[in-house]
């Protein structure tokens, strides 16, 4: 089985769109939605319909932090301009809308895979894996073999062996990674919607079941139109401009 994982989508119609698409021509079997469907971007609604749509089909999805605080209108401890892109995504969702995310689980288990939002040892902390002590933390605290999370924008490949510190390996490229049986890894996706690590293609990652082998893939999309729709909904300008140089 080939499985896509996509996380921070961030309201951004485009972004999902493309990857959705590419996930077609690369014969994905199955979706894994890592959370952060909504916040900074312009089309809350629609992709949350998309992905309504494909659980539908059997896709799974987990609840991000800014998912949280949208349904609930609770923007406590976001800066400014994600406080406000936020409180107009609250606005602009319906009741519905907002219930479907709050009922969206924290992490799920399948097949020695775990998949959370930030990190396994404490999904609730929305904590970001942005080094190796991080990581070790998220790692020792799951028996799980593999961990796909989002959270921090930038794909990141750690991998450890037992008694030993975890190894960062920084993805280059879409060739596919052998994720060797006797390490435990984690995986941290790129984001689909709003990518920072100066790359701004939307990103995804493809896990095939069958060969153990993960490729974090790029994707262009049309981000002129996803910023023309941030700047017309009259969200925080940086919003738009940041998709452009991938910060």
């Amino acid at each position: 089985m080939r499985i896509a994982f996509l996380s921070d989508i961030h309201g951004n119609r485009e972004a999902l769109d493309a990857c959705l698409a590419h996930t077609v021509r690369r014969q994905v079997d199955r979706l894994v939605f890592l959370g952060d469907l909504v916040g900074y971007g312009a089309d809350p609604v629609y992709v949350v319909d998309r992905v309504r749509e494909a659980m539908e089909k059997g896709a799974l999805a987990i609840l991000g932090n800014h998912d949280e605080a949208a349904a609930g209108g609770v923007t406590s401890g976001m800066n400014d301009y994600a406080r406000a892109a936020l409180e107009w995504t609250y606005n602009t969702l319906d009741a519905d809308s907002r219930t479907f995310l709050t009922s969206l689980p924290m992490q799920i288990e399948e097949d020695g895979r775990l998949y959370v939002h930030a990190e396994a040892s404490s999904p609730h902390s929305w904590s970001y894996i942005t080094d190796v002590s991080a990581a070790e933390r998220s790692l020792r605290s799951t028996a799980h073999r593999i961990t796909f999370c989002g959270h921090v924008h930038k794909p990141q490949l750690y991998h450890m062996q037992p008694q030993r510190p975890p190894i960062l390996f920084v993805p280059q490229g879409s060739t596919p990674i052998p994720l060797m049986g006797h390490r435990k890894w984690l995986a941290v996706q790129g984001a689909v919607g709003q990518p920072r690590d100066q790359n701004p293609l939307a990103a995804y990652t493809i896990y095939d079941t069958v060969t153990n082998e993960i490729s974090f893939r790029r994707v262009s999309y049309d981000i002129e139109a996803a910023a023309q729709k941030i700047h017309a909904a009259k969200l925080p300008q940086i919003l738009a401009a940041r998709l452009f140089i991938g910060r």
